[in-house]
């Protein structure tokens, strides 16, 4: 189930199956991999004590941040920056995952996810978001530039004024 949130920000309600350490940050082959290691159990890892539980995935301009349905913790949030790949896993329609850099290590994370009916949808949604975000850069962008056109003609044009003000100060002086 998806909900607009406002008008930046879009929830899902769907399974989280795991988050793995992969080596690579894109390609399919990498949510395949990841896959089969959420499958396999290892007593060793906490990342796999919370899989297969609810979760909401909040996703926005500013990245995506998923939380645990029934506390609403916040497990994980993964700046819109950082998120290198998303795709359906091509063995299974309604497994998706995203690839994300961990922002203080050098190391990359696949999160895996599981909805019955939207993961198409989702992986268009974070789509969407990346293309949304890198218009939004170009016309910030752009609109700094302009801004800070106008500010140097606003200078040039009172350095002018100031001149102008000084020349005619000066003729009324020699009249």
């Amino acid at each position: 189930m998806s909900d607009i949130e406002d008008d930046n920000e879009i929830s899902f309600s769907v399974k989280f199956l795991g988050r793995v350490e992969v080596f690579r940050p894109n390609g399919l082959n990498i949510l395949e991999e990841a896959a089969q290691s959420v499958k396999t159990p290892d007593p060793y890892s906490s990342e796999k004590a919370t899989k297969k539980s609810k979760v909401h995935l909040f996703v926005s301009l500013s990245g995506i941040d998923i939380l645990e349905n029934k506390t609403k913790f916040l497990l994980y949030t993964c700046p819109l920056p950082t998120i290198s790949f998303c795709a359906v896993l091509p063995s299974s329609s309604k497994v998706f995952g995203f690839v994300a850099k961990h922002p203080a290590v050098d190391a990359y994370h696949c999160y895996l996810f599981k909805s019955q009916t939207q993961a198409y949808v989702l992986v268009s949604v974070v789509g969407d978001v990346f293309r949304a975000a890198k218009k939004e850069e170009r016309v910030r962008g752009g609109r700094d530039l302009i801004v800070e056109a106008l500010r140097h003609k606003n200078k040039m044009l009172q350095k002018e004024n100031s001149e102008l003000k000084r020349r005619l100060a000066d003729k009324n002086n020699q009249q």
